[in-house]
């Protein structure tokens, strides 16, 4: 079931494929830095719908030129696939934009 809580080995093996990502606390989280501020929130634009297909949304902090993404489903109180889902989701879109 995709919104059972991850054990710590899982959560391990899924950052291994996940670069930049790590746990703080009950949540993934990674920062992206782009080369304008615009860039970065290009990626938010392209974030948000496939989040919102998901049903599944992230909490975004929007700086200068940077983008950091946590996520955590919070009804479960932690890390499920659906976070290592969405995570994989924003690393393709932050690679490869809309492809």
């Amino acid at each position: 079931m995709p919104d059972t809580l991850l054990p710590a080995p899982a959560i391990e093996a899924a950052l291994d494929n996940l670069p930049g990502w790590s746990v703080e606390g009950k949540e993934l989280v990674k920062t992206y830095s782009f080369p304008t501020y615009l860039d970065g929130i290009h990626f938010v634009d392209r974030l948000a719908p496939v989040a919102d297909k998901a049903n599944h949304h992230p909490d975004l902090h929007i700086g200068w030129k940077k983008v950091k993404v946590a996520l955590s489903t919070h009804s479960e109180g932690g890390i499920t696939m659906l976070d290592v889902g969405l995570a994989q989701e924003a690393e393709r879109l932050a690679r490869n934009g809309d492809k």
